[in-house]
């Protein structure tokens, strides 16, 4: 099934096979900015060719990367020299907020933009940090485009990490090159096993930061990233929605992960357990198989980005599911919470937002049609729906799956996806 076809419908499958986890775009665009800060050449394994990654990549090499690029592997020679021009970060939320940090680095008048759903994600928790830290910066009234000039001097800033730490983590990842000491205060952070996932994979690099309770950050200058062989784990938010297609409708095996991941998303096996799924643990792999399941509670404040696959869940247990965490959904390709209601109730099942919390009636998946709003992860949950559905469920611009996971559908289709395109 070709990931470029924007209408796609899926009829209620039996859910049966093995597959391997999809990449970490997370981590991926993490070792893309590393191996670029690093002098020498990384090798990159098990990359994902999403289009956020390919996004970073391009980013990259327009800092002065050199990249050579393989089905199966990634190089870059780092040692980044930029020129003043502009950096298109697409659609990756992730990559702007790491590479308006590395571009800061430099003595260059560097703009950044991006395009879609990224233009109207904020970006103005960037700015004041940036200026202590004695960066020239001006955006679109807190939005993209994004104009910087360095070169960024160590010192202390301030990050409020309400919304993301995505940024936070581009600060940690550039100041080890800095020429003195610095300190980052994050106040009200949250995903902060993001922020751990980002301090190990710089460990792995050869620079390392401190944290106290991940509020204080102490970060050493003068450090050197060195470059090396890297494997990209496999993507636990993307792994989440075929753990869950088969605790609704068969049984799945999902293989390539890591069980000791610091991705927050790997609390889905909390979520499918709590359920009543069926569930077996492995060294690298998960099994789950259907079972008669019941609504559950879970905070998913560090992990917003298991709601769609939770919504598919909840939809199929008995009883109403409750999510803490559901103001972290406002701010992502879509508002989340707001686009999973009215998408869901299309398929009629009631999801309410209660301050904090969605709320989520279990009942019987009606055949429908829903819109993406140009959002993978809702794009993928229509997908997984359909699974009990009693009709075929249709989505509209689903090719937006291959911001994060091209191949999603394809991936489907092996485990008895019925998948087809449609005029809608």
């Amino acid at each position: 099934m070709a990931s470029k076809t924007k209408n796609i419908s899926v009829n209620p499958f039996r859910v049966s096979g093995s597959l391997q986890a999809p990449p970490s775009k997370s981590m991926m665009i993490r070792a893309i900015v590393a191996a670029s800060l690093a002098e020498g050449t990384s090798i990159l394994r098990n990359p994902s060719f999403c289009d956020d990654a390919r996004a970073a990549l391009n980013v990259a090499a327009s800092l002065g990367a050199k990249t050579d690029i393989k089905p199966d592997q990634i190089s870059i020679e780092g040692g980044l020299s930029p020129q003043e021009g502009i950096l298109d970060c697409g659609e990756s939320g992730l990559a702007i907020r790491l590479f308006v940090a590395v571009a800061s680095l430099f003595d260059k008048e560097i703009n950044l933009t991006g395009s879609a759903t990224l233009r109207s994600r904020p970006l103005s928790m960037i700015e004041e940090p940036l200026r202590e830290l004695g960066v020239e910066i001006s955006s679109n009234k807190g939005f993209l485009p994004v104009k910087v000039k360095g070169p960024m001097h160590a010192g202390l800033t301030f990050v409020d990490g309400s919304q993301s730490s995505q940024f936070l983590t581009g600060l940690l990842m550039s100041l080890p090159l800095a020429e003195e000491d610095s300190e980052i205060v994050a106040d009200h952070l949250k995903s902060t096993p993001y922020v751990d996932m980002t301090l190990k994979l710089m460990r792995e690099f050869g620079v390392g930061a401190k944290h106290f309770d991940h509020r204080i950050f102490e970060v050493k200058g003068r450090q050197a990233y060195q470059p090396r062989d890297y494997y990209v784990e496999g993507d636990w938010s993307g792994v989440a929605f075929l753990l869950v297609a088969g605790a609704l409708g068969g049984e799945v095996e999902v293989s390539g992960i890591d069980m000791f991941s610091a991705q927050a998303d790997i609390q889905i096996l909390e979520a499918l357990e709590l359920a009543g799924a069926g569930l077996e643990r492995g060294e690298d792999a998960v099994k789950v198989s259907s079972a008669e399941l019941k609504a559950f509670e879970m905070d998913i404040t560090d992990c917003p980005d298991l709601a769609p696959p939770l919504a598919c869940l909840a939809a199929n247990c008995r009883g109403i599911t409750r999510l803490k965490g559901a103001k972290r959904l406002l701010i992502k390709e879509s508002n989340r919470a707001k686009t999973l209601q009215e998408e869901f109730e299309k398929l009629g099942i009631k999801i309410e937002l209660k301050e904090d919390e969605l709320w989520i009636t279990g009942g019987n998946v009606k055949s429908g049609n829903v819109h993406s709003h140009g959002d993978h992860r809702i794009a993928m949950a229509g997908a997984v729906a359909a699974i009990k559905a009693d009709g075929p469920v249709n989505i509209e611009h689903a090719e937006c799956v291959s911001k994060s996971w091209p191949g999603f559908f394809d991936d489907l289709e092996k485990i008895g996806g019925i998948v087809n395109e449609t005029s809608i």
